[in-house]
């Protein structure tokens, strides 16, 4: 295997509703001490695959760094593998419903699949677009609340998210905060991942010490510049300071350390600024001390584990029903150990 994956294995799988994940890898560990995960297939053997099949793997957008390792993995496994075709596609950004629900409601009716990997915008829409199809359906980096869906292959969000904020509040103490409140700059309203986050972020804060401001987390869509917007209503209310900034994704973790860093306050100086994905420019910034840490996801792993549990599947091999990728606290001390791993996909 020319990619091995990151994440180490653990046995067993718990609830896709609590999104803290399990199952098998049929890949050897790469990773890490820092890093959590668990795996997929029940079989443990290489799945090389004995038929040649093709899958539709449809992205929640391609236009962020994530979704290009998501894109980046996903076509690794057909390198890999020639006898199996992957495509890969996405609309323009996260909020692109209707062209997300045009690509799988054309790829479903084309029959030109033999599988479908679907990251859904809409959770309960794609439930919809896939009731009828007799063909296999994954759910990517997000689940989807339907019979139809053989395996849920991504991140355990909110056990990943409570992870980061309990690092957060010790950072927070590190720093010399003592009131350790804590407000989220959320994505998009009623997204199902976003929702996990946030629940992760709350019970991460809360037992551990600190107090988690549910009636102010501000919803920015997912977007840097309204995560801006939103830090700079959070520093007009909150003129004495917050201990943790947290958001949904490192583009609006770093949109918010810039706005700060732009305001000059005296008393956000010591800020914890955490965000979610472990993307380059964050661990950058991270290094460079303008963020202080980010809730590493493992896309480009999700994303091989996604085609590779598909195919699995299509064998007639067994598969968990949920297949963890893992995730990694980014900070100082691994930050560029982080950006040279995820400047290697792809070479």
């Amino acid at each position: 295997m020319k990619k091995r994956l990151f994440a180490a294995l653990l046995a067993g799988a718990v609830a896709v509703s609590l999104m803290a994940c399990g199952g098998g890898s049929s890949s050897a560990p790469a990773g890490g001490e820092a890093t959590q995960a668990s795996g997929g297939a029940a079989t443990g053997e290489a799945a090389g695959g004995s038929g040649s099949y093709k899958i539709d793997v449809i992205c929640k957008t391609l236009s962020s760094e994530y979704w290009t390792y998501i894109k980046a993995g996903a076509e690794a496994y057909s390198k890999d593998h020639p006898e199996v075709t992957v495509e890969v596609k996405g609309p323009p950004s996260e909020t692109s419903y209707d062209e997300q629900m045009n690509m799988i409601q054309t790829d479903i009716g084309s029959g030109a699949y033999d599988g479908y990997i679907i990251a859904p915008l809409q959770a309960d829409t794609v439930k919809t677009l896939i009731a009828d199809t007799d063909k296999p359906v994954m759910a990517l980096d997000s689940a989807i609340p339907s019979d139809k869906v053989i395996s849920f292959i991504g991140t355990g969000n909110e056990e990943a998210a409570k992870a980061g904020a309990a690092a957060a509040v010790e950072a927070a103490k590190a720093a010399g905060w003592e009131d350790i409140k804590c407000i989220e700059i959320a994505g998009v309203q009623g997204d199902g991942t976003n929702t996990a986050r946030m629940n992760g972020y709350i019970a991460g804060v809360e037992e551990n010490g600190g107090d988690f401001l549910e009636d102010e987390v501000q919803y920015a869509d997912a977007v840097a510049d309204k995560a801006t917007t939103c830090m700079e209503g959070i520093m007009s209310s909150h003129p004495e300071g917050i201990a943790i900034i947290c958001a949904n994704n490192d583009d609006m973790a770093l949109a918010a350390a810039n706005a700060a860093a732009k305001a000059g306050l005296d008393t956000y100086k010591n800020t914890i600024f955490l965000g979610f994905d472990g993307q380059i420019p964050a661990a950058q910034a991270i290094l460079e001390g303008k963020m202080t840490m980010s809730t590493a996801q493992n896309p480009y792993d999700m994303a091989y584990l996604a085609v590779e549990t598909m195919v699995k599947h299509l064998n007639g091999e067994t598969v968990e029903p949920v297949v963890d990728s893992g995730y990694t606290i980014i900070t100082k001390d691994n930050a560029q150990e982080h950006i040279d791993k995820l400047s290697s996909y792809g070479k």
